[in-house]
């Protein structure tokens, strides 16, 4: 019989693999084919399928995904690109690897989504993109972040003739958390002009390291000349990769321009493809983990992000509380005194404008007061589809009693 009260090893979150998984790893290996080939292109077409988009793009990961739409797009110095002030540094990193200027606004007041009513103040003609972030797997409200680009149409610039397809500001999503996230109606990424994902160890879908993009279709646009542009800015500007390469009588290559090197690999997009399989039924359990803990915590008077309503639903990625009237180290105090107890916790995230790289870039965050509000007394509690109810039920009890 299971002791419901002995102290338990609660992990943030580690990946869900099964031994089906497992299999196709070893069969790919067997395979003879182990870097971008036949599982990875598979792996594309599942996910564009999943999603209800012409195409999709495997890479090595979000950043990749994020940084080569950016390039592909034409955006560098001299431009602008504005985003979060409340995110990890990838979404923001990618603007400086570019050679853009990163642009950052504030949380709106008691949200994690940036604040919209200063987005309209911030876009110049400079402006290029916008990379709103769906945070914890919730999309963003892009109803007022199209209506907001829409209104500043008239001084876009383009610099060339994709950007000149758009017309206006493009939007970027860093959807690194949101694969499998709905709002009134559509997929994420059907709704974003480009939509980046991640498939990092931590998240609902895993290829141990990985991403992918996808996009909208507009009028004009080429999509399988933009897919390739992906494939040649994944693998140094190679007019073949290398399963063409392989076929008979078919080494001979061009290098276009020297590009860059982060395409999927197939041992990845094996891992990938499974996942995808048993996508629903992970998915499915993150919102019976989240209900637990709703119910649980709300009546107490914790704040908690909310995923789930008539017109979103998340993809339940993170679950994010807060805890009213305590101050950065009273919740510093409290992970610790979780961790005590065996359970592991998190913040998500400290603003960019609280570290060096972004400090040093002349960031403030006395100029970001809802995005610090946000941080001071936020934690993140497990949530993966490892965990038992008895688990939850643990983490609960261990949080209540702390807090």
């Amino acid at each position: 019989m299971i002791n419901s009260t002995a102290r338990r090893n609660i992990l943030f979150s580690p990946p869900d693999i099964s031994d089906v998984e497992i299999e196709e790893v070893i069969k790919t290996l067997k395979s003879g084919w182990v870097t971008t080939g036949p599982r990875t292109k598979e792996f594309e077409k599942r996910i564009a399928e999943y999603i209800g988009t012409k195409k999709a793009v495997c890479l090595n990961s979000a950043t990749s995904a994020m940084e080569l739409t950016l390039r592909i797009l034409g955006i560098g110095p001299g431009d602008e690109v504005i985003t979060s002030a409340y995110t990890y540094t990838a979404t923001a990193s990618v603007i400086n690897h570019v050679g853009a200027k990163i642009v950052l606004v504030d949380t709106a007041p008691d949200s994690f989504e940036m604040d919209y009513s200063k987005l309209a103040d911030v876009i110049t003609d400079k402006t290029k993109a916008i990379i709103p972030i769906d945070i914890a797997g919730k999309m963003c409200d892009y109803e007022a972040i199209f209506r907001i680009v829409e209104s500043k149409k008239d001084i876009f610039k383009a610099n060339n003739d994709l950007q000149k397809l758009f017309n206006r500001v493009i939007v970027m999503t860093d959807a690194a958390h949101a694969f499998g996230a709905k709002r009134n109606g559509l997929n994420c990424g059907q709704v974003a002009d480009f939509t980046c994902f991640s498939f990092h160890a931590v998240k609902n879908l895993t290829t141990a390291e990985g991403g992918a993009v996808v996009w909208s279709s507009i009028p004009g646009l080429d999509e399988e000349w933009l897919y390739k542009q992906y494939m040649l800015y994944s693998l140094h500007g190679q007019s073949k990769d290398a399963l063409s390469k392989t076929q008979k009588g078919s080494w001979e290559y061009d290098i276009l321009y020297p590009a860059y090197k982060c395409n999927m690999t197939d041992v990845m997009a094996g891992i990938g493809l499974i996942q995808l399989k048993r996508y629903e039924q992970l998915i499915n359990r993150r919102r019976e983990i989240i209900e637990m803990y709703d119910k649980a915590l709300s009546p107490i008077g914790i704040k908690t992000l909310k995923h789930y309503d008539d017109n979103y639903l998340s993809s339940g990625h993170l679950y994010l509380a807060r805890i009213p009237g305590i101050n950065e180290d009273e919740r510093n105090g409290i992970i610790s005194k979780l961790a005590e107890k065996g359970v592991s916790s998190n913040v998500h995230y400290k603003p960019l404008p609280m570290f060096t790289a972004y400090k040093k870039l002349g960031f403030d965050i006395r100029e970001f007061p809802n995005a610090y509000k946000q941080y001071a007394n936020e934690i993140t509690l497990p949530l993966h589809t490892l965990l038992s109810d008895e688990d939850v039920e643990y983490v609960i009890r261990s949080f209540i009693s702390v807090v």
